[in-house]
């Protein structure tokens, strides 16, 4: 717990920063005379504990709280001879508030207390770093698109790349394969196979139809402003205006 101690009186300084440097979650990470010098430690620094003199030359410890700069506002423990300022004390959100001359008891409770609401604010505030660490990773990770086929055949199992598909055709709750000059017939819906082909490599142009990009050789004009995809083999497939502007995402071109 970074903490700034800010007295103008240097026994009161000594003490606190001797008592303080006894905690190992302490860290003092400045001393300060005055409201001058504690405005420029909490620009210098990020410090999680202020404990705070009230009246001090120049700047009181509230001028230091109305003053401080912009960021989150340390826990604040104010340390005074004067029992008048603990209203305005407390105005200000104070975690804590040391009468001089406080005893080491007293002293402990309150930096007890602060380091539980310290504790407590970096539980509330802090992230879930492994959780994070979780989701970028699985942000960056590339979908795990369908790659093979299993292709049930008399007696066997086959398997089919999904890079050797040419295109997909619906046939009920099937659909089939159609790979150079052979056919394969597949128990599934082409909504479910289209949702798990990489779309990069696949693309749907017709509610029945699912073409592999590469193999696409031409388009051609058809009826009712609709398209025919022509494939390197010579197959003639429809294309329905539907599925025009993700061919157009596809192809780069002004369909």
């Amino acid at each position: 717990m970074r903490t700034v101690i800010v007295d103008d009186e240097p026994p009161a300084r000594r003490k606190l920063a001797l008592w303080l440097a006894a905690d190992p979650e302490v860290e003092v990470v400045a001393t300060c005379a005055d409201g001058v010098e504690a405005l420029d430690a909490l620009a210098m620094h990020e410090v999680d504990l202020l404990v705070l003199d009230v009246q001090m030359p120049e700047l009181s410890g509230f001028d230091v709280l109305r003053q401080r700069p912009p960021g989150p506002a340390p826990l604040v423990v104010f340390a005074t001879a004067f029992d008048t300022y603990a209203v305005e004390a407390f105005e200000h959100h104070a975690l804590g508030y040391l009468l001089k001359p406080y005893d080491r008891a007293r002293f402990t409770a309150t930096l007890a207390h602060a380091k539980a609401q310290h504790a407590a604010r970096r539980a509330a505030a802090s992230p879930d770093v492994e959780g994070q660490l979780a989701a970028l990773l699985e942000a960056v990770r590339p979908p795990a698109y369908l790659e093979r086929f299993a292709v049930r055949s008399t007696g066997r199992i086959d398997v089919v790349p999904a890079a050797d598909v040419d295109w997909i055709e619906a046939s009920g709750n099937y659909v089939t394969l159609h790979v150079g000059g052979e056919r394969h017939l597949v128990r599934e819906t082409l909504t479910r196979v289209a949702a798990r082909l990489d779309p990069r490599r696949f693309l749907r142009i017709h509610r029945s139809t699912v073409v592999q990009i590469d193999r696409v050789a031409s388009l051609q004009p058809a009826s009712h402003n609709d398209l025919t995809v022509v494939l390197r083999d010579g197959t003639v497939l429809a294309m329905s205006r539907t599925y025009r502007d993700g061919l157009r995402d596809v192809l780069e071109v002004g369909l």
